[in-house]
């Protein structure tokens, strides 16, 4: 994810902190200190938010893990000031598989809540201790406290949370996924509106209204990678590749590589040497590349070795998942057929693909 820095590794998977959460706790300490004028109470803050992250990430390593058992890899594990987002290659296969996903998560944090409730005991006097609005008293009640509300908030029936995905995998149990997705999708986009009106008119509840955002935004992602991923399943890349595109040499220069950008759409290029792919320049090498190193620079100079290709008789998703997974923010993905490039697939065409089979209501006629 995009604006985020990895913080170290857990079970194998890279962990990573989103710029915005550490204002946000900046935010929270100092707040802290000017309620009570003790900067202990900035510490306690502090901590307080840290162990509620800590018990975040748990519960998306539990999501992480049992995708795991499932053959799922998940490239990363990100915290936000809303949450956590584990960037999963699928959500699973089928309908089981999603629904044990889904589950993993909110079990973890009813381990968690049973741990800390049994720490407690159940003594009233931890319980007569807790005031979340400060974040002050006992940090078990408050974790307990916690947990439980991200256990609730994470089995409400809408997506992006766990319980729309529950929600789904139930519905596509003997039914269509497609619409099993839409259903959930519709009902996180209500549930988003119901968020952003209380935070409106309850006070102090602006939190709220940043949740009704990601809620949102959340479900109508969903329902698009949904039906994007329906369109495309079975469908061979020949069908939906780019046949009209032009190929640069190792041995032109970035000057002949600005005039082939403007004198078309292409914005990426796959570099040829006696008819065999050699490297892809990437508009995002070349810019910076005509400003530092000048325009007679040879392509082959900037051009990029290691990339991903597929043949057009490969799976059109698999060229999704590529770019999906992608690392490096890959947007074209040269199509070979022995050696010789016979096509392109980008993110532009891959998306007038999709949106051409939504607006016929079927996938267009395969060429070839």
């Amino acid at each position: 994810m995009g604006w985020s820095f990895p913080i170290g590794r857990l079970f194998g998977t890279q962990v990573r902190l989103h710029l915005t959460f550490l204002p946000w706790l900046a935010f929270w300490a100092f707040s802290g200190w000017q309620e009570s004028g003790d900067p202990r109470a900035a510490v306690h803050a502090v901590v307080v938010i840290v162990a509620l992250f800590a018990c975040v990430l748990l519960h998306e390593f539990g999501h992480v893990l049992m995708a795991r058992r499932f053959g799922i890899r998940t490239r990363d594990v990100t915290l936000l000031p809303i949450g956590g987002v584990a960037s999963m290659e699928s959500t699973g296969n089928n309908p089981r598989e999603e629904l044990l996903i889904a589950v993993a998560g909110p079990a973890v944090n009813v381990v968690i809540g049973a741990g800390l409730a049994a720490w407690m005991g159940f003594r009233r006097t931890g319980f007569e201790s807790l005031d979340l609005d400060g974040l002050q008293g006992d940090l078990v009640p408050i974790l307990l406290a916690a947990n439980v509300s991200l256990l609730l908030f994470n089995l409400l029936p809408a997506f992006p949370m766990d319980g729309g995905r529950v929600l789904r995998a139930l519905l596509s149990w003997r039914g269509d996924r497609v619409r099993a997705t839409r259903i959930a999708a519709v009902i996180g986009r209500v549930m988003a509106i119901l968020f952003a009106a209380a935070g409106l008119y309850l006070p102090g509840n602006n939190l709220l209204l940043f949740i009704a955002i990601f809620v949102w935004i959340g479900a109508g992602r969903e329902a698009a990678a949904a039906q994007t991923t329906s369109i495309v399943h079975g469908v061979p890349v020949r069908s939906a590749m780019l046949t009209d595109f032009r190929v640069l040499g190792p041995f032109d220069t970035l000057d002949d590589a600005s005039r082939a950008v403007l004198a078309g759409s292409q914005r990426d290029f796959p570099v040829v040497a006696q008819d065999e792919l050699v490297g892809l320049l990437r508009h995002e090498d070349l810019l910076p590349a005509l400003r530092d190193r000048g325009p007679e620079t040879l392509v082959r100079e900037v051009m990029r070795t290691r990339f991903a290709t597929a043949s057009p008789d490969a799976a059109l998703e698999t060229v999704l998942r590529a770019m999906q997974e992608a690392e490096d923010g890959t947007t074209t993905v040269p199509i070979v057929d022995h050696g010789r490039v016979v096509g392109l697939v980008t993110v532009e065409n891959l998306g007038e693909f999709v949106s051409l089979a939504a607006a016929l209501g079927r996938r267009p006629r395969a060429r070839g």
